[in-house]
């Protein structure tokens, strides 16, 4: 039994010189992998997962096209809600100013009217009479 296990080393690393396979070295025992069996499994991996992982990659693009639809869309209304508030605030104004007009046209008459009874109370008080 140990000349079988002697023959079964000795066969190992002239298998291991080989261009065609690859020693992996993580164990005690080697272990003699074809290149064409990794790369058909790496094969074989990837197109397991890719078709998933391109719809995955179509649907986060689609995504990403959308929010930037909404962000502009959403910027958009806060344009016009912006200028809306404008206006408001253009006509809050203009309404202001129309009653500080009003107010100040009403002192305005106040004085003249206080004015005018004055000028009258003048007129009403009793003037010594010219000597002639």
């Amino acid at each position: 039994m140990d000349k079988e296990m002697k023959d079964e080393e000795s066969s190992v690393p002239a298998a291991s010189h080989r261009s065609d396979t690859l020693e992996l070295p993580f164990s005690e025992d080697a272990v003699l992998v074809d290149k064409d069996v990794i790369e058909k499994l790496t094969e074989g991996l990837v197109s397991h997962y890719l078709p998933d992982l391109q719809h995955s990659k179509l649907a986060l693009q689609e995504l990403t096209k959308n929010q930037s639809v909404l962000l502009d869309t959403l910027d958009q209304e806060i344009a016009k809600f912006r200028e809306c508030n404008s206006l408001l605030d253009i006509n809050a104004l203009k309404r202001a100013l129309k009653l500080q007009q009003q107010k100040h046209k009403e002192i305005l008459e106040q004085e003249q009217q206080r004015e005018r009874e004055l000028e009258r109370e003048r007129q009403l008080i009793a003037k010594p009479a010219k000597k002639t």
